[in-house]
């Protein structure tokens, strides 16, 4: 009994010629039944494919061509605005009003009209073509009486193009019916602007044109944040996605993403899907090789879209009861050729009543109004197990390229990286796969960590998908999300993101505008350093000068002739290192160091003079026990990097402490002298301290023991400083006119009597109010690590209450002081960084954070990074050419050693600040050589000149 309660009736296969049994139908179907283990291999094979379309040289002959879009972009859900849409695919076509709001609540509101296109002109020239578009534009603006406003509009526009921007589309041939003469080869939205403007009755914003694929991944991306893949099943497939720059070889940049039409119709038509297509109904005869339409051309198509497998289901008993040619297709609709059906190894899901009960409701009534009730009785189940069978295979072989698109970051990056989370979309039209028509939308895999998207699908087809796609991909979450009005609707909001981003675009860069220091404004931060520099040197000038230039009384650099042993103590926070530094000399120059860390406790730190200096020298004593030297007497000399006055090389007047020591009865005394008091209250060794010297001339001497023309030493760490060699004529506060010195800068200081008010920011001031010493230090604040992490904090603060950020929402980790610490921007700077790293970064800072979020965050860091480094090069620009005067040359040649994290660590500071120095001084040849242990190692070498010295008149027999 049939449902409808019919007695099922026996026909004898010779009653009917060309009549084929069940069995048969059977036989020839069991190869359309696709394993797992085919479905993986396809999928595969499909992202290699996708690979060779990403690829400038594979392209050419890659099957699927992976088109860029422009595309760089989803909705966020803050966009705003009135826009119109142009959506062109057929013989009709619609214009659309689509109004967004943004107020709290996510708004779309929609009116359209649909216009016909005659047939002459589908068949005439393109201009006639444009001017009716734009007549019937014109006519909708009329309706709405908007036509004195100049909207910006996104045209749909599904046929084959190639797209150099996101405004501008190639047509590469016409498809639909369309022969419209001089348009392919040609810019459509030029054309259609041309027409626009010969009316001269109204104005239009063309802001995008994209494809139907692309609109419909744009019009879910609005309500589902996560959507970021589309797809459409309908009477063709088709597939796009938001792929990262660095991976599209066919469009300049790495950063950001940018959505790639697949165009994955057309996969295997190199082949590559020969072993699993099959001819099991040439066999039937089935599509002879004179009727196909599909000869080797979209071999996804026929397997996967309801055009192909739709004739089969709506011809059931005449299908069965014709001669063989027309089983399954009927003569007038054969679109496959033989091979074009998939063959499987095997079943992965048999037909059932409940699954065949949709196909069934559809296939009853045509039988009997073909044939006898009694004749289709027997063939109908037949017609629903050929239905069911050709369903199965045309939503099992969507998979593998649906699952490409899942698995494929894992391949791109670490296993340990927070996978983004895509979404693709599906899209059949038809009302024989679903009840009504219904677009699909599974997300992509994200492994870690999970993200959450719906599922709003019905029918046989769609739970297939669904289900063969999920078995593929175990590890995921994979969602569906049901599109109305895909293509309309997404064109308007490609627009409505273009446009949004376009206007935060804006409003960011006037933000950052001010950060941002031309080639005058840095010559001019060169010639005000310059000045400060002058007065620091002079007698007069010296206590109201910002830039203080202390001397440090090291007039010399390392030679080579240097030898001997020598200790060095190396102060500067809550660690310090005793070391042994061995000079040699001759055939053996060279430098051996071996040293011991000691930690200070905070007790110490912030207890008597005499608990602190007693403490280094029992460090110092276990230290030369350790090296076997308890008895031996060495030069030492002292590395304290704290702001000290010297009047000797071996005197420095400690003037504040710093760092968190509060050690009471050093401020105003002599450091050297509290060392060697704390020797003499041991009474086990004695040393001999020639040296106290701060970390930055300690850097340039270990340069120059390396490099003859090292004479400028530069700190670019937690904080900033400089040195370099003065003559000693130009240094006042020191008698004598012969020679050199080397004055410690202090450059940090340089601004803090308003010289740099008019580039500071107001981010700048925000850093400085907080900070522990308010008003001093500013041009340190500007480029030193300490600060440059707090600057960017300040800008994402301002740019998320303003929306150009993180969706406008603040959270309480980003208002959290020192929170992005400078090596953050160290990080998310690196050009080997993927921005999926980037959102981990700031992930781990709590700050949920897109794609767009991320580059936001990028810019930030760099900008505020390249303002720092060319500080610091306009500073040292200063410093190279005033030595260039001093000399009277045309031309210096000078090497600055340089030491520091930000400097060292930092992807970009270096080459920024290279070539600031560079272009701001060009009679100078600058070399930079970067330091190792230089405030150790540096100290030693200032005690080992200071001994070179000593020794000069006993040798030469007279004074120095």
């Amino acid at each position: 009994m049939c449902h409808r309660g019919c007695a099922r009736v026996s026909i004898p296969p010779g009653d009917f010629p060309g009549f084929v049994p069940t069995f048969q139908i059977d036989k020839y179907l069991y190869d359309m039944r696709l394993s797992e283990e085919t479905l993986q291999e396809v999928s595969q094979r499909f992202g290699k494919e996708m690979e060779k379309g990403l690829g400038a040289d594979t392209n050419p002959t890659a099957s699927v061509k992976m088109l860029p879009t422009f595309v760089r972009s989803t909705p966020d859900g803050t966009e705003d605005g009135d826009f119109l849409a142009l959506d062109l695919g057929g013989t009709n076509f619609r214009v659309l009003r689509v109004k967004v709001s943004d107020n709290g609540l996510q708004k779309v509101e929609m009116e359209n009209q649909i216009y016909a296109i005659p047939e002459e002109l589908m068949r005439g020239s393109g201009v006639q073509l444009f001017d009716h578009i734009a007549e019937c534009l014109a006519n909708f603006l009329d309706k709405l009486n908007i036509k004195d406003k100049k909207l910006p509009l996104g045209f749909t526009f599904s046929f084959p193009c190639h797209q150099t921007k996101l405004d501008e589309s190639i047509l590469v041939t016409w498809t639909k019916g369309f022969k419209c003469s001089s348009v392919e080869g040609k810019d459509v939205v030029s054309m259609l602007r041309k027409s626009i403007k010969k009316r001269g009755d109204f104005d239009i914003d063309i802001v995008a044109v994209v494809n139907d694929t692309v609109g419909t991944m744009m019009t879910c991306g609005y309500d589902d944040h996560n959507c970021e893949v589309g797809l459409i099943v309908g009477t063709g497939t088709n597939a796009c996605y938001m792929e990262e720059m660095r991976h599209i070889d066919l469009v300049e940049g790495d950063e950001g993403r940018m959505c790639i039409n697949m165009e994955w119709g057309a996969f295997g038509d190199d082949g590559v899907l020969k072993d699993i297509r099959t001819d099991a109904l040439a066999e039937l005869g089935v599509c002879p090789a004179s009727s196909i339409l599909h000869p080797a051309s979209s071999i996804l198509h026929p397997a996967s879209s309801i055009l192909h497998p739709a004739p089969s289901i709506l011809h059931p008993a005449s299908s069965i009861l014709h001669p063989p040619s027309s089983i399954l297709h009927p003569p007038s609709s054969i679109l496959h050729p033989p091979s074009s059906i998939l063959r499987p190894a095997s079943s992965i899901l048999r037909p059932t009543s409940s699954i065949l009960r949709p196909a069934s409701s559809i296939l009853h009534p045509a039988p009997c109004t073909l044939h006898p009730p009694s004749c289709t009785l027997h063939p109908a189940p037949c017609i629903l197990h050929s239905a069911s069978s050709i369903l199965h295979p045309a939503s099992s072989i969507l998979h593998p390229a649906l699952s490409i698109l899942h698995p494929a970051p894992c391949t791109l990056h670490p296993p340990s990286c927070t996978l983004h989370p895509l979404s693709s979309i599906l899209h059949p039209a038809s009302s024989i796969l679903y009840p009504a028509p219904c677009i699909l939308h599974p997300p992509f895999c994200i492994p870690h960590p999970p993200s959450s998207h719906r599922a709003a699908v019905s029918g046989t087809f769609a739970r297939r998908l669904h289900k063969t796609v999920r078995k593929l991909l175990p590890d995921c979450e994979i969602r569906f999300v049901r599109s109305e009005d895909g293509s309309g609707k997404g064109a308007a909001m490609v627009t409505a993101v273009a446009y949004r981003l376009a206007a935060q675009h804006k409003a960011r860069q006037k933000i950052l505008e001010a950060l941002k220091l031309s080639h005058e404004q840095l010559l001019e931060v060169k010639q005000r350093m310059r000045i400060e520099m002058e007065k620091g040197l002079g007698k007069e000038t010296h206590a109201e000068a910002a830039v203080k230039m202390l001397p440090t009384y090291v007039c010399s650099t390392p030679d080579g002739t240097e030898k001997g042993d020598f200790l060095a103590l190396d102060l500067g926070g809550t660690n310090f290192r005793v070391l042994l530094v061995r000079v040699r000399n001759g055939m053996r120059r060279g430098v051996e160091m071996h040293n011991k860390i000691y930690s200070i406790p905070v007790e110490i730190m912030q207890g008597t003079g005499e608990e602190l200096f007693d403490h280094i020298v029992h460090c110092i004593s276990d230290f030369l026990e350790y090296m076997g030297m308890k008895g031996v007497s060495l030069p030492l000399g002292f590395t304290f990097s704290f702001p000290c006055q010297q009047t000797s090389l071996d005197e420095g007047i400690l003037l504040k402490w710093t760092k968190g020591f509060k050690a009471t009865g050093c401020e105003g005394e002599d450091v050297v002298n509290l060392l060697k008091e704390a020797i003499h209250r041991r009474e086990e060794f004695d040393l001999d301290v020639v040296a106290v010297v701060n970390d930055t001339v300690g850097t340039m001497m270990t340069c120059g023991y390396e490099d003859p023309y090292c004479e400028v030493g530069l700190i670019v760490g937690t904080g900033s400083n400089a040195c370099y060699m003065e003559e000693m004529r130009n240094v006042e506060l020191v008698e004598g006119e012969e020679g050199r010195m080397c004055i410690n800068m202090e450059w940090g200081a340089f601004g803090d009597n308003g010289c740099l008010d008019d580039i500071r920011t107001e981010f700048d001031l925000a850093v400085d109010e907080l900070s522990l010493n308010p008003g001093k230090q500013r041009f340190e604040k500007m480029i030193s690590g300490m600060y440059l992490g707090e600057i960017v904090r300040n800008i994402l603060i301002d740019f998320t209450k303003r929306g150009l950020l993180f969706r406008g929402r603040i959270s309480e980790r980003l208002k959290t002081r020192g929170i992005f610490e400078t090596k953050f921007l160290s990080q998310i700077e690196s050009d080997c960084l993927a921005l999926l790293q980037v959102r981990s970064i700031l992930q781990h800072l709590g700050l949920e954070s897109t794609c767009d979020d991320s580059i936001i965050v990028k810019e930030v860091c760099a900008v505020v990074a390249r303002r720092a480094a060319q500080l610091c090069g306009a500073g040292m620009a200063a410093v190279v050419d005033k030595i260039r005067e001093n000399r009277g040359l045309d031309f210096l040649k000078v090497t600055v050693g340089v030491d520091g994290t930000l400097y060292k660590l930092h992807p970009h500071f270096s080459t920024v600040m290279h070539e600031t120095v560079k272009q701001l001084s060009p009679k100078c040849e600058v070399t930079f050589l970067q330091s190792e242990d230089g405030s150790g190692k540096g100290a030693a070498l200032i005690t080992a000149v200071a001994c070179r010295i000593r020794e000069v008149p006993s040798i030469s027999g007279g004074e120095q």
